[in-house]
């Protein structure tokens, strides 16, 4: 059986025509089964009885980007990551950091707090008209660079490979956001010193779960609240422990982080190149089927190797509109505002984003919905 048949043939339920794994995906029941059994285990034994290790956990995540269980920290959601991540990171004023802009708008929104309370210096990159950083364009001198794998609003695959070779020579830090990456496309060989991710869109794990992989921890590198769950009490610091756990909360939807510990696990069942392989084919199969339906417009190349589509709308419509008409069709898809990219995005574009197995007769349906 094909990837996408055994993804579907894990889920017996999933809401009708769903084309948002960008967004907020489907668990597998398995996911769904395990995350039941955490909390009923809390309600009889007591929370704090009842907690799991979550080694396995770790380890299945820390090995989609080549590191180890160490590395990985639990958190809320993909900003509580980053915010922990970087609100901790001790640059020296007048430190430069590099971004693209293309950046999410929660982080750029933290960049520019942080810049202005520790007078550090923002430097934006330049990128081709789709949004993609030339590797050749990372400057030597920066203290730390922030890059979105993959974009909230654009389905353009970062070459993250490069980057993170060009930032390892010149000596800077490489923060990669894989919230819309991993699980999607390849991230291995990437060599960032952090990941920010989460767990509910194309790992397909539970909502309220982000984690941070930390390979490269250096002592500038803290969490921006210590906790007594990751550091030690000390006058006149504390002193975090070892490893990535420094920056977990350890008061958190254990449930969901046992959830995506099975998502993950699930991941490497499949074979994570097979289901790159297939949702780079849905994307384009996707592309080639919604550019030009009534006038709307791909947003990144059709041939782009991600299933993050993103439509322009004609003049005579809307993505507001469009998504509720497709939502009369039964088909979920989603808008994408300004914010999510305010220094690029000049108007809510449709996103679609199909999860493995996503049947054919589903994208038609969604072009004849623009074509209306």
């Amino acid at each position: 059986m094909s990837v996408g048949t055994l993804w579907r043939a894990a889920r017996g339920a999933a809401p009708p025509g769903h084309l948002d794994a960008a967004g907020c995906n489907v668990p597998s029941d398995r996911v769904l089964d395990a995350v039941m059994a955490q909390l009923r285990l809390e309600r009889q034994r007591g929370g704090y009885a009842a907690v799991p290790d979550l080694t396995t956990a770790k380890s299945a995540l820390a090995e989609l980007v080549g590191a180890g269980p160490e590395d990985v920290a639990f958190l809320e959601s993909g900003t509580a990551a980053m915010a922990a991540l970087l609100g901790g990171w001790r640059l020296a004023p007048g430190s430069s950091v590099g971004y693209t802009r293309s950046e999410y708008g929660s982080t750029l929104m933290l960049l520019r707090r942080l810049a202005e309370q520790r007078d550090w210096k923002l430097v934006e990159l330049p990128v081709d008209d789709d949004g993609r950083l030339d590797a050749a364009g990372v400057r030597a001198g920066l203290d730390l660079m922030v890059l979105s794998h993959i974009g909230s609003h654009r389905g353009v695959v970062q070459p993250a490979a490069e980057i993170g070779a060009r930032c390892r020579a010149a000596g800077i830090p490489l923060v990669l956001d894989v919230c819309q990456s991993l699980g999607h496309v390849e991230v291995r060989g990437a060599g960032a010193s952090a990941y920010v991710g989460t767990s509910r869109k194309w790992l397909a794990g539970p909502r309220g779960v982000g984690f941070l992989i930390v390979p490269d921890l250096t002592p500038a590198m803290d969490a921006a609240a210590p906790t007594l769950g990751g550091h030690l009490w000390s006058e006149p610091s504390p002193v975090p422990l070892p490893g990535a756990v420094r920056y977990e909360s350890s008061e958190g939807a254990i449930a969901a982080r046992v959830g995506l510990g099975v998502a993950v696990l699930e991941q490497h069942a499949l074979g994570p190149s097979l289901l790159q392989a297939a949702l780079a084919d849905l994307g384009r199969t996707a592309r080639g089927l919604l550019d030009g339906a009534g006038g709307w417009r791909v947003a990144e190349p059709l041939d782009e190797p991600s299933a993050l589509v993103t439509l322009r709308p004609p003049p005579t419509d809307t993505a507001e509109h469009a998504a509720a008409r497709a939502a009369e069709a039964s088909l979920l898809v989603s808008v994408v505002p300004t914010s999510r990219a305010p220094l690029d995005l000049r108007e809510p574009v449709l996103r679609v984003s199909p999860p493995p197995g996503t049947p054919l007769e589903t994208l038609h349906t969604l072009a004849r919905v623009l074509a209306s």
